[in-house]
């Protein structure tokens, strides 16, 4: 049987095209169930305030960061969205003293203009949200090299090569409303890819590259972060890729409540306990990975049932 074609965008594919079971069973899940799916490789941890929630996301920067010497320099790969760790961050590392000579850090994205990476003088720049939100704010004598702050640009070669002989303990994310994280996100339904998106084997090699965002991603962005003003938002951005993921010794995805939404924390959550790898949920493709953990603002989590409003 063919797959359906998605109610949200009908030349893309999304979650809307899988099994209408498996869609049934992620929305009937309750809080006691989602706790029930963790499993070996998978964990999942909630926190009962969003200070806990956000103090805890910035302690994974701090513990990976201290674990970093000259000889085994150690990085973590941060995202925007959530960004409320990282002022956190930059408070920490002053108020433990903590040096970070020998520390590094990935961005996950970066917005694509006209072939180029957006200049940090752009308002929604990532590298420009990291450096005012964070590592602008650490004092001098503890700061970063500049060398060893890493984002994505056009010409990838740079960004790649710099996962090769430092250490990634961690890398962090957020999940978006079409279930990817940084910015890989499901294909175009066209070309190869008409009758089935990527086989996650073939998903999972794909680098840091260009791609084309789904619709539902520049609705997201724009709602989030431009005031719903979609003509804001570009249509292209830089990604790290899951061959890079593969390289972090942990992925660590935090969910707040307000980037996805009930059912979509739902869905993914079982899909990775289960094993349930499909590109056109992206997320779902860190059911491969040996060690994920997802982590829950337990006011966020909400119920899938009807309710008007």
């Amino acid at each position: 049987m063919p797959r359906p074609i998605s109610k949200i965008a009908p030349g893309w594919w999304d979650y809307t095209t899988l099994e209408p079971e498996l869609l049934r069973d992620a929305a009937c899940l309750t809080v006691e169930d989602i706790a029930g799916l963790a499993r070996p490789g998978f964990r999942i941890a909630f926190y009962d305030s969003l200070e806990q929630f956000y103090l805890a996301e910035a302690l994974e920067y701090i513990r990976a960061w201290q674990a970093a010497t000259a000889d085994n320099p150690v990085g973590l790969c941060g995202p925007i969205g959530p960004t409320e760790q990282l002022p956190l961050v930059a408070q920490l590392v002053n108020a433990l003293g903590l040096s970070l000579h020998n520390a590094h850090f990935w961005g996950m994205d970066e917005w694509l203009l006209d072939g180029k990476e957006a200049d940090e003088s752009h308002p929604l720049s990532f590298a420009r949200a990291d450096r005012e939100l964070c590592f602008d704010r650490i004092r001098a004598e503890l700061a970063m090299p500049a060398a060893n702050l890493h984002f994505p640009k056009a010409n990838t070669v740079a960004y790649e090569a710099s996962w090769h002989g430092v250490r990634c303990a961690v890398m962090q994310g957020g999940q978006g409303e079409v279930k990817h994280w940084a910015f890989n996100d499901p294909v175009r339904r066209e070309g190869i890819y008409a009758d089935a998106p990527p086989a996650p084997h073939v998903y999972r090699e794909f680098g840091t590259r260009s791609v084309e965002l789904h619709p539902l991603t520049l609705i997201q962005n724009a709602r989030t972060s431009g005031g719903g003003n979609i003509p804001l938002v570009p249509t292209h951005a830089l990604t790290v890729g899951p061959k890079q993921t593969w390289l972090a010794d942990r992925v660590s995805i935090w969910h707040p409540g307000h980037h996805d939404n009930p059912f979509g924390m739902r869905l993914t959550t079982l899909m990775i306990s289960k094993g349930i790898a499909d590109s056109a949920v992206p997320m779902s493709l860190l059911a491969d990975h040996p060690d994920v953990l997802f982590n829950f603002y337990s006011g966020g989590i909400g119920t899938c049932e009807a309710e008007m409003h």
